[in-house]
């Protein structure tokens, strides 16, 4: 079928960055495959990230269906939007279908946009990364593209106003090269192979950010451990 919605909604968002004055840099989309499908993972630490991540497939001519929460599909105004872009809704409390309909989705070449974190991390560091994407990947038979932003906190997260004026805020992302999976591998080694490389990642596109907090009302987008006043991570459990 033709794409008759997700096109017009790219080209919305492209001319909304460049009122931004947004600035990219972006390296990694020669990872991105040309054709087949592919569970695309990446960190989650603001409401705009599912764009962005959205943005690293262009290069390859691909639509990235993502896995969002259902209530962003009950929306008078995002609803429409989500479904006629094939997006997928998952109901946390009945997972299996948003599963199925992934899967299905995957076999038939499309590539899935999963945040395996669940939710965004206010911290801005990782968080647990729940075993979903690995089944997905592991069971479709398609590899993992592991990504990671950097900058997409200070225009709009939880617990934040806002900042969508011209502010020409730097947004990094880094694509890492597609990782397989083994079919005797278990889906909480996977998890924790990709979980490690969108680490790397992460820290591959902080260490390349090109400003700093402009003073210390500015520190709050900064990891503690980075010296930055966002909340320290809650402490860890085991792998969701």
């Amino acid at each position: 079928m033709a794409e008759l919605v997700y096109p017009p909604v790219i080209g919305a968002a492209r001319t909304m960055f460049k009122a931004l004055d947004l600035r990219f840099d972006i390296q990694g989309t020669e990872h991105i495959p040309r054709r087949g499908g592919a569970v695309l993972v990446s960190n989650h630490i603001g409401y705009l990230d599912f764009v962005f991540c959205g943005l690293t497939a262009l290069p390859a001519k691909r639509l990235v269906r993502f896995m969002a929460k259902e209530s962003v599909f009950r929306h008078k105004i995002s609803g429409p939007l989500m479904r006629a872009m094939k997006h997928i809704p998952v109901d946390r409390a009945q997972g299996e279908h948003a599963y199925a309909h992934a899967l299905k989705a995957l076999r038939s070449g499309e590539i899935i946009g999963v945040f395996p974190e669940a939710t965004i991390s206010q911290s801005f560091t990782l968080k647990n990364f729940k075993s979903g994407a690995a089944r997905l990947a592991q069971e479709a038979g398609v590899p993992l593209l592991p990504m990671a932003l950097w900058g997409t906190q200070r225009l709009w997260t939880k617990g934040k106003p806002r900042n969508l004026g011209r502010n020409h805020i730097p947004i990094t992302i880094r694509v890492g090269e597609p990782m397989d999976t083994d079919p005797g591998e278990t889906a909480t080694g996977i998890t924790q192979r990709v979980r490690a490389r969108v680490q790397d990642l992460l820290e591959a596109a902080q260490r390349a950010y090109p400003v700093r907090p402009k003073g210390p009302d500015d520190t709050w987008w900064v990891p503690a451990h980075l010296g930055g006043t966002a909340p320290h991570p809650p402490q860890r459990a085991g792998q969701g």
